[in-house]
């Protein structure tokens, strides 16, 4: 590849990411194929370095990225791709990316796998009832020289999968070496559906009152906003576990605060309105509840999984092969 056709690359994003994202490997790839000055992160597109924004045929994004709209198109008239090495490109990318024509992909899929790993752990650890031995152990070890509670355990437990997304369908693979039977609530699956291979397709109502766990999944639409509330817990058998790690305005959570005081629900909340929680909040202090400050998605080591997509990405768009996890205009309706 010659200098001339060369694509220029450059960082659009928090001025710290770049090192967290990419490796001294993962970089030296990279420059083995682009233009890119890694010493260079815009942040802003009115400061950018002279130059750079007239060139640039790659932007490479990531949280903190500045917002992407016709005015900052037209100063990056060669601009091709924006490889997005996080999650979701909604707020930060306009439509009218994709009405010139530019490539838009995402590390959505990479971020899912430690979302799908914090939900695996908690799921396994709520059929234990860990998390009530930690509170009530550390209190009053006394308490626990008994048997144990005979509905602990997760052999034959039935655990409930809102959602059929990415992080949706990841906890589902990750849960079929266990004695586990999965429900499945999501409207969008159809009957051949990979998934169904590993989980029961069934009404919201049917997987509350058949599962002892439930682990939100579901993207933020106008119709899932309260799509848990009242009526669905109340399915829940006493002393189960509600999990979400997806938006927090998916689930009531006054009707879940009221389920977990008055009926013994646990919940596992790694996602909270408004976050974090303002001191004195019922849900920080009543029992049965955990709460993790919206650590299931990636951080330290699991950032460098998001970098090495985006750089499988820029390499396949300079070799002239297909984006692996392209973003559609159309797919944003449907996503968190």
């Amino acid at each position: 590849m010659t200098a001339a056709s060369t694509p220029v690359a450059a960082f659009a994003m928090r001025p710290d990411l770049p090192a967290l994202l990419f490796s001294s490997d993962d970089l030296a790839a990279l420059r083995a194929i682009v233009a890119l000055d890694p010493t260079v992160t815009v942040t802003d597109f009115a400061s950018a370095p002279a130059g750079l924004l007239d060139s640039v045929e790659i932007l490479v994004t990531g949280w903190g990225a500045p917002h992407i709209g016709p005015a900052e198109l037209d100063r990056m008239p060669r601009l091709r791709a924006i490889v997005h090495a996080a999650g979701t490109v909604k707020g930060h990318i306009d439509d009218a990316a994709w009405d010139r024509g530019v490539l838009v992909t995402s590390a959505a899929n990479a971020n899912a796998y430690p979302v799908a790993e914090y939900t695996l752990a908690m799921i396994l650890l709520a059929g234990k009832g860990v998390p009530d031995y930690i509170r009530g152990y550390a209190t009053d070890p006394a308490l626990y020289e008994r048997e144990a509670d005979p509905a602990i355990g997760n052999f034959r437990r039935t655990v409930g999968i809102i959602g059929a997304s990415r992080v949706g369908r990841r906890v589902i693979e990750l849960l079929e070496p266990f004695d586990i039977d999965v429900l499945l609530y999501d409207p969008q699956v159809r009957q051949g559906d990979p998934v169904l291979d590993r989980a029961r397709a069934v009404s919201l109502d049917d997987l509350f009152a058949g599962s002892s766990i439930v682990s939100v999944h579901a993207p933020l639409l106008p119709e899932t906003v309260g799509m848990v509330g009242a009526a669905q817990l109340a399915l829940l058998p006493d002393g189960a576990t509600l999990i979400n790690t997806a938006r927090a305005p998916i689930v009531d959570q006054d009707a879940l605060m009221d389920a977990v005081r008055d009926r013994g629900l646990r919940a596992v909340l790694d996602v909270t309105e408004p976050e974090p929680l303002p001191a004195g909040h019922p849900l920080r202090s009543l029992p049965g509840v955990v709460l993790t400050p919206h650590v299931a998605g990636a951080l330290g080591t699991e950032v460098r999984r998001l970098g090495e997509c985006a750089r499988h990405e820029i390499e396949r768009f300079v070799a002239g092969e297909p984006a692996e996890h392209p973003v559609t205009k159309e797919a944003l309706i449907a996503v968190a």
